[in-house]
């Protein structure tokens, strides 16, 4: 696995995140 890989995986965790984040507080 190259750098570039980590990198775009890292990416795809970080809007998942943001976006669960966002889910929960529109929805409380």
């Amino acid at each position: 696995m190259n750098l570039m890989d980590m990198v775009l995986v890292f990416i795809c965790m970080l809007v998942f995140i943001i976006f669960i984040l966002v889910g929960v507080a529109f929805f409380t």
